[in-house]
């Protein structure tokens, strides 16, 4: 059985005459992996959901908004949606087609079907009739006692403020947008950003024959994704069972001096706080080392200090050096857009987080929920997503035997009625 009991034609009907859509259900905005998971796990209790996603796809960020080698810098079993594992056949670290096929038969699996290109314009909560009234800019509006913001912290790309970005003459473009570095052979590129993608993307150009010039503006702790043949993150989660957060951050620190070298001589700055304190405090990530560090080394990924301005042909840096690129990728990752969207309530910060920290900051007021924004993951994603189900699934139940209406507890399906 399909997410949704209305055809296509009952859909677009419902968008031209403004008619609203009763959801007996959960509303869910975003189709990303952490949309799927809530949907997948409330399937699961007998809960049907609807998806509203913005683009023609699930993952929008992974299919189309990702570079051709991005692979998954953690293991895999770190990387599972909760009931339902990757295949065995696929490697330690899968790629980016091998994730997106395994949310595509994860999405069959669970039967999700969401409703593709709607983008949320506006939700907020109806105190005179307890439901979440939500509106799309296409024109369909729904009503749940449930709302479910999926859209994560990675929903929007962030762009840095560059003095001079908008006089340089060359291309820029962010890694959203970036695919191979094929396209920038023999060029001089700056990378703005050393985080894994900016690493990432830096090595890549290297392996096409252009000159990456990486920018790193702060302080970053560069681990190797491997230890002694065991996942950095698994040595880590391991130790973790056992041992102290600051202790096992310096084992951490330990290995990597041994591993990778000091990285300070570098140009890579470590922070004062450990990886792991300071990811758990400030959600910044570790970046993981798939090779680019060698290339660091060896002088063909260049690394350069804080950029004061950029110039017409280039760039003139902190330490009063100035070079000329044929082309700037902005590395400056993304970020959360739920305040434009969610009104009414004061459960985010103006950054688009929720205020109160993981593992709590996954349920609000009035049928809020939250996942996707814990900082930690699709580990964290999956463990706010159990939650989230068993919430509603008991919230359900109770209504059921209230109302004495059992035909409530059947399958993942979206009952509609017409307003009243």
């Amino acid at each position: 059985m399909g997410s949704r009991s209305c055809g296509d034609q009952e859909l677009e009907d419902k968008q031209r005459t403004g008619q609203p859509l009763f959801v007996n259900g959960p509303i869910i905005v975003g189709a990303g992996p952490s949309g799927l998971a809530v949907s997948a796990c409330l399937y699961e209790q007998g809960v049907p959901s609807l998806i509203l996603e913005r683009s023609d796809c699930i993952a929008s960020l992974w299919q189309t908004k990702t570079y051709d080698r991005l692979k998954l810098h953690l293991p895999k079993q770190f990387c599972e949606l909760p009931l339902l594992r990757f295949p065995q056949h696929f490697p330690k670290y899968p790629t980016k087609h091998q994730f997106v096929s395994y949310l595509e038969s994860y999405a069959s699996h669970f039967k999700i079907k969401p409703i593709f290109n709607q983008t949320v314009q506006r939700a907020e909560f109806d105190e005179s009739c307890g439901l979440w009234r939500v509106r799309t800019r296409e024109g369909l509006e729904c009503r749940s006692r449930w709302l479910v913001v999926a859209t994560g912290e990675n929903a929007e790309p962030a762009t840095p403020d560059l003095a001079g970005l908008e006089r340089f003459q060359g291309r820029v473009v962010h890694t959203s947008g970036y695919k191979s570095g094929s396209e920038f052979r023999g060029e001089r590129v700056l990378v703005v950003g050393c985080g894994n993608s900016g690493m990432e993307v830096s090595l890549d150009l290297c392996r096409h024959n252009a000159t990456p010039h990486m920018v790193v503006r702060n302080t970053v702790h560069v681990l190797p994704r491997e230890m002694l043949g065991f996942s950095t993150f698994g040595v880590a989660m391991a130790l973790l069972k056992w041992l102290p957060l600051r202790f096992v951050d310096k084992i951490l620190l330990l290995m990597a001096n041994i591993t990778l070298g000091n990285t300070d001589q570098l140009g890579l700055r470590r922070p004062k706080t450990g990886p792991l304190e300071l990811k758990n405090a400030t959600g910044k990530t570790p970046v993981l080392d798939v090779g680019a560090l060698s290339q660091i080394k060896s002088g063909k990924i260049k690394v350069a200090e804080g950029v004061k301005k950029i110039t017409k042909n280039g760039a003139k840096f902190m330490d009063g050096q100035e070079e000329e690129f044929d082309s700037i990728i902005l590395a400056t990752g993304y970020k959360s857009n739920v305040t434009s969207w969610l009104k009414g309530v004061d459960f985010f910060t103006k950054e688009g987080m929720p205020k109160t920290p993981f593992p709590n900051g996954w349920r609000g007021d009035d049928g809020l929920y939250t996942v996707g924004f814990t900082r930690r993951g699709i580990l964290g994603t999956g463990c706010d997503a159990i939650k989230i189900a068993r919430d509603i699934a008991d919230q359900r139940r109770s209504s059921v035997v209230k109302d004495g209406n059992q035909d409530l507890h059947t399958s993942h399906i979206i009952l509609l009625r017409k307003s009243r």
